[in-house]
């Protein structure tokens, strides 16, 4: 079968050649061998050494915690090192920034949110382009966020919210974890579905979410979508209020709560997603090792993930690219909608 592969490599490039009308001899033969032979083996043999998962959010965060998660899955199965890292700042730009600019060789991964996606519809100034600078390997998980308020903002409800909001047109302001993130566009399309106008306030270059979540807390912002996990603790002892969840059906971790649609504003559904993305140039029996080893862990995860209210995504290399791109253009519908103007990111 190796063999047949082999010739069949061949015999594409020696067509390609002969429609360009370029000579074909016995060298372009034995290239196309050794190439094939060169992927075959770093196939095979990857990882030969650490693979590092970066993050953008912080330590304790959605990201972080799945990372770390996957990256002992993955590292009994490959049987190296798997380290996750946190790189915070810029609005959650700075761990792709030096993802996008690290080697294309599968040891430099980037772990993040639907935030990835989002930011190629709205920043404009990035030292990377999101799409054209990475490969979407893997998704891993979906989950809802849940929207809260502060106790300094008086409410209780979604349509208590959304009454404080109309009654003072311009004056609430709402928090996220960045511009383009998706805490950012989740709060903008309730808004949008709830037709209400709130200030954004968006975290600073240094914030990570949990620094957001303490800024709702202590009233600095009315009210933000969040992870439900880095929420909880703060739920439950009563310093923010949950008003409803992000998906189309309730949560196992706040099943008490209702979903936003429940709450009143129709049809709303907008989950959180996670996935794993590598810089663009990476060779492709890499991808696709990564793609077909992230999904072999991902059902020895599932208790883990029920434990943290989300459940594992399931689709192929191709389909989550194609996703990837979906949710971008998603995401751009959401701006348009809000009269967001492209902007520099901080």
């Amino acid at each position: 079968p190796c063999a047949r592969a082999r010739i069949s490599s061949t015999d594409r490039i020696r067509s390609t050649l002969k429609r360009q009308g370029q000579p074909v001899d016995q060298s372009d033969k034995k290239t196309a061998r050794s190439r094939l032979e060169a992927h075959t083996v770093l196939a095979h043999d990857y990882p030969t050494k650490p693979v590092r998962l970066i993050e953008p959010f912080g330590a304790g965060g959605g990201p972080d915690l799945i990372a770390r998660a996957l990256a002992q899955k993955l590292s009994e199965l490959w049987d190296q090192p798997v380290t996750v890292e946190n790189i915070t700042g810029a609005g959650a730009t700075a761990a792709p920034a030096q993802v996008a600019t690290s080697p294309a060789d599968g040891y430099t991964l980037l772990v993040s949110t639907s935030a990835q996606a989002y930011s190629a519809a709205l920043l404009k100034n990035l030292p990377y382009d999101p799409l054209k600078d990475f490969i979407p390997i893997a998704p891993l998980t979906s989950q809802p966020y849940v929207l809260v308020a502060g106790r300094a903002a008086a409410v209780t409800t979604v349509g208590e919210l959304i009454a404080a909001a109309k009654a003072k047109p311009g004056e609430l302001k709402f928090g996220s974890t960045g511009i383009g993130t998706g805490s950012h566009l989740g709060a903008e399309k309730f808004n949008l579905a709830a037709d209400i106008w709130a200030v954004h306030m968006p975290a600073g270059p240094v914030d990570t979410i949990v620094d957001m979540i303490a800024h709702t807390v202590k009233g600095r912002t009315a009210y933000m979508i969040s992870p439900i996990s880095l929420a909880m603790p703060q739920i439950r002892d009563g310093r923010l209020v949950a008003l409803g969840v992000s998906s189309a059906r309730r949560s196992s971790l706040l099943p008490e709560i209702p979903t936003i649609a429940e709450a009143g504003v129709a049809g709303f559904d907008y989950p959180i997603w996670y996935g794993v993305w590598a810089p663009a140039g990476t060779p492709a029996v890499v991808v696709n090792k990564l793609a077909n080893d992230i999904a072999r862990t991902l059902p020895q995860m599932k208790d883990w993930l029920a434990e943290h209210g989300a459940d594992p995504m399931s689709m192929t290399q191709a389909a989550f690219a194609r996703f990837v791109l979906g949710e971008s253009e998603s995401a751009a519908r959401i701006i348009n909608a809000a009269g967001i103007k492209p902007r520099k990111n901080p």
